[in-house]
């Protein structure tokens, strides 16, 4: 068995690090604790010229639901135009209605316009009412795969949902489980689902390498990198089914 690892890219150096881990795609994002935003034009332009494996930024224009209003919407195809013209591999979206179902027709307008790049539905999909429906519509729209947790938080809880959404997708899409998805975990949730890509942040916390730090501001200025030995144990652990 052939298996995908896509590892979550927040900043340029975790980039660097998971694709040097054996990571087979990077997820582009922005702002961690928003769950991912879309990346700056610099960011996309240095991750491409800087990393080998496929790279998809995602096209979020903010954190919050997945409702978006017609100016976001014009900002999310303006940052699909940039992310072709700078060479990515795919994009990563979804957009829903109100009412929790996915809206066909702007997803369609994306995925017309990202064309030839690939296109994944991200967790936006983990919010609709009726997950049998959503997968049926973003097939219909053209994703080349969904990102989803099985509608709860963790990926392990919602292995019989993802189960049972890779058996009704048929190959006709990818499922690929994400959320709490780490190297303790991998085996099970490979063998539980049956899905062959993974979706993973890996991250850790690094300490500001400041010398100086107002303490005054009462901060605590960590950022988010890539876990090396947590990006490779995945790997081997996939790699030993």
């Amino acid at each position: 068995m052939i298996f995908t690892l896509e590892v979550i890219g927040f900043n340029i150096e975790s980039c660097m690090l998971a694709e040097a881990a054996g990571a087979h795609r990077i997820e582009l994002c922005d702002n961690p604790g928003e769950g991912g935003t879309t990346p700056s034009y610099g960011f996309i332009k240095a991750a491409r010229e800087k990393l080998q494996i496929e790279l998809y930024p995602i096209i979020r224009p903010r954190g919050g639901d997945f409702f978006y209003s017609e100016t976001e919407f014009e900002v999310m195809k303006a940052d699909v135009k940039i992310c072709k013209e700078l060479g990515c591999d795919g994009v990563v979206f979804g957009i829903l209605n109100a009412d929790g179902t996915v809206d066909k027709n702007r997803c369609k307008e994306l995925v017309a316009l990202a064309y030839p790049l690939g296109v994944t539905f991200h967790r936006a999909f983990d919010r609709v009412k009726d997950a049998a429906e959503a997968l049926e519509d973003i097939i219909e729209i053209g994703c080349e795969r969904i990102l989803t947790s099985g509608l709860v938080p963790n990926a392990l809880d919602g292995a019989e949902t993802l189960a049972a959404l890779i058996k009704q997708a048929d190959e006709r899409i990818i499922i690929m489980p994400g959320s709490g998805v780490r190297a303790g975990n991998i085996i099970e949730l490979a063998l539980k689902t049956g899905a062959v890509e993974f979706h993973t942040s890996a991250r850790i916390n690094i300490d500001s390498k400041m010398n100086y730090t107002n303490e005054g501001m009462k901060e605590i200025l960590n950022s988010v990198s890539a876990d090396v030995d947590e990006i490779k144990t995945i790997i081997a652990n996939l790699k030993s089914l």
